[in-house]
């Protein structure tokens, strides 16, 4: 019966490859020119509605150390896909629902490679190309057996988990394949009979038949129908009419003088902790057991190799180094850890054991000390200077640097700039205080005769240090003259003023004129003099300013104030305000014409005071300036001279940059 099955499989795939005429595709129901092909639910032209993809993204920010779940594969999954969306220090691990652990479990991290669990075969990937972003996976073909629970050993923020896998529905149709058949037996429809030639090869090997009989016959799987395709000649005689088919070739005669022998064994796969090899079979002579080329012996009675089990002694056990963990302190000393388990290979699993078993061997420190950088912190080097205005608010400084731990100066992002002291900040002198001042009265009256008047000054002062409880100007200006009268005017001289010219400016502040001349005045009538006979009379003013409307908001400042510094470069503040007309703010002004608030000053050199008590006290000076322990003050004044030297040539070194 086998034989015959074997004659009728060779003159099916010969049939099968004659009749592919064109270079027409066969589809996956095996016909020739047919486009059907299989969809992800593994049904031969299916429309994907017999299965369910499940897929989603595990992206819960987790907390704590340890086992988190990500998803639960259910039993009869396949085409199961579980990644990391990018390469972390987390780990994927994979468990069955009865606690049997597959992947990374225990604690113990798995190499990368192939585990079976749930009735499946799980390829465990992890990259560690330097250059490589991808994270790990678990790849598996399925269907599983049971259910399995995927968790993430969580050691640092959570990249995301992409989880997919397929399911039959409940309408769902089960995957077509080439299904179990013995000879004779119909295949989808079509009878495949034996002709004569196939019942004499049966005939000429009666005891090889017997050997058979009973046996199972030969089972076609997904993966051996996809090596042979299979193609019956009668199944194409609808599509070529009138085709022939070549009858089936006569089996060749085998001698009975040579039959299949062992003689040994392959290597064995492993080593030690449990490998695999097969039987080697070779064809000889019955009598002699000389070996021959194996066209002497029957193919189809050679025995098929089953595995067998050696080296089942357990190979010796071995400390896993993990990786090592982040370190505890992002600058100055910190330490990290790592994982340090014994382990031992057995039947391809790497498995966790007691430690004893690994006290032969050296273990590996777990803690180690680590350091990024070095922690640098700022340091105040001055106290704060004097404040740049006498009164109101104004700005007062000091200066920070960036220091490290061993007390140099350094760049400014070494520190920690959220933690930076203020190097400038406000100074309140108090309130500036605003009165009227006033000047005496003037002692001569404007005219010598007749009516006249006596002035004197009067001013708003602003911007003083006063302690008297001053409350403002006001609205309430005091009078600048008063009326007086020296008698009657006869025959006497006096300044006699005209009209005031127009104003200079059509706005803002101009000037204007008027005639001033000297006269004698009489009962009724003026007599122009020259002006020296007016000499001794206090003229009046021939020019006043004048402001005919407002031209709009301008920029207005104070004084600078004392420099910051007296030598190696400070600098000096002012205040800028924008003011209308009225003397009040405004945001009106040109920004681009707005004067400088802060400027450079006394940019040259500090010359150094002698200081005669500063001398060194001990004779080994120079091993304090070189390790750097000028920063204390016990040594800055016990070894006042070199500390100084250095202090000065470092100032010098700042001031070139």
């Amino acid at each position: 019966m086998f034989v015959s099955y074997l004659i009728l499989t060779l003159l099916h795939v010969q049939t099968a490859v004659l009749a592919r005429p064109g270079g027409e595709s066969i589809g996956c129901d095996d016909y020739l020119g047919s486009d059907k092909v299989v969809d992800k639910c593994g049904v031969c032209g299916g429309d994907n509605t017999g299965c369910q993809v499940v897929s989603g993204v595990f992206k819960h920010a987790l907390t704590s150390l340890g086992y988190h779940r990500v998803v639960e594969i259910p039993q009869g999954a396949t085409k199961i896909n579980i990644t990391e969306m990018h390469k972390s220090n987390n780990y994927l691990a994979l468990r069955s629902r009865s606690g049997r652990s597959i992947i990374n479990g225990n604690w113990a991290i798995d190499r990368p490679g192939k585990y079976e669990g749930g009735g499946t075969m799980f390829t465990y990937k992890r990259p560690n190309e330097i250059s490589s972003t991808a994270g790990e996976s678990f790849l598996a073909e399925g269907p599983t057996n049971e259910i399995l629970d995927v968790y993430m050993i969580h050691q640092q923020p959570n990249p995301g988990v992409h989880y997919e896998y397929v399911i039959m529905g409940t309408n769902a149709i089960s995957p077509q394949v080439p299904p179990h058949r013995r000879p004779g037996e119909p295949f989808r429809g079509q009878l495949l009979s034996e002709g004569p030639r196939q019942e004499e090869a049966a005939q000429e090997r009666p005891e090889e038949q017997g050997e058979l009989h009973g046996g199972a016959p030969e089972v076609f799987t997904p993966e051996s129908a996809q090596t042979f395709s299979m193609r019956h000649p009668d199944r194409f005689s609808s599509h070529r009419p009138g085709s022939l088919v070549p009858p089936a070739p006569q089996a060749p005669r085998r001698s009975r003088d040579h039959n299949w022998k062992q003689l040994g064994t392959t290597e064995c796969s492993t080593t030690c902790g449990k490998g695999s090899q097969y039987p080697i079979f070779r064809c000889v002579h019955r009598n002699t057991h000389e070996e021959v080329p194996e066209s002497y012996c029957d193919s189809s009675m050679k025995p098929t190799p089953e595995e067998e089990a050696c080296n089942i002694f357990p190979c010796p056990a071995f400390w896993d180094i993990g990786e090592w963990s982040e370190c505890s302190k992002t600058c100055g000393l910190g330490m990290q850890h790592r994982q340090v388990l014994c382990r031992q290979v057995y039947a391809n699993r790497s498995l966790t054991v007691q430690p004893y078993r690994c006290q032969h061997l050296e273990k590996p420190e777990t803690t180690s000390t680590c350091q990024l950088k070095i922690c640098s912190e700022w340091q105040i080097r001055t106290d704060w200077t004097s404040c740049s205005v006498p009164c109101g608010v104004g700005q007062r400084t000091r200066d920070v640097k960036c220091v490290s731990n061993i007390g140099d100066v350094v760049d400014d992002r070494e520190c920690n700039m959220k933690l930076r002291p203020n190097d400038v900040e406000n100074c309140d002198m108090g309130p500036c205080a605003k009165s009227w001042f006033l000047t005496e009265w003037s002692e001569r009256c404007s005219a010598e005769c007749g009516a006249g008047v006596r002035t004197r000054s009067v001013v708003c002062m602003t911007n003083h240090v006063s302690s008297l409880p001053l409350e403002g100007c006001g609205n309430n200006r005091p009078a600048e003259a008063t009326p007086c009268d020296n008698g009657p005017c006869t025959g006497r001289v006096e300044w006699f003023a005209g009209s005031w010219s127009q104003c200079s400016m059509e706005c803002g502040s101009g000037t204007q004129q008027r005639e001033v001349i000297c006269v004698r005045k009489n009962a009724d009538t003026f007599e122009v003099l020259d002006p020296y006979e007016c000499s001794f009379l206090e003229r009046p003013p021939s020019q006043q300013p004048c402001h005919l409307k407002p031209c709009g908001a301008k920029w207005f400042n104070t004084e600078w104030s004392v420099c910051s510094k007296s030598c190696q470069g400070g600098f000096r503040v002012r205040e800028v305000r924008c003011l209308s007309d009225d003397m009040t703010l405004s945001n009106l002004c040109d920004p681009q014409l707005k004067p400088e608030e802060k400027e450079s000053c006394n940019p040259q050199d500090c010359v150094p005071e002698v200081d005669e008590s500063c001398k060194d006290r001990y004779y080994n000076c120079n091993v304090v300036v070189q390790a750097r322990l000028c920063v204390y003050n016990y040594y800055k004044t016990a070894c006042c001279a070199s500390c100084t030297r250095v202090a000065n040539r470092h100032l010098g070194f700042l001031g070139s940059r």
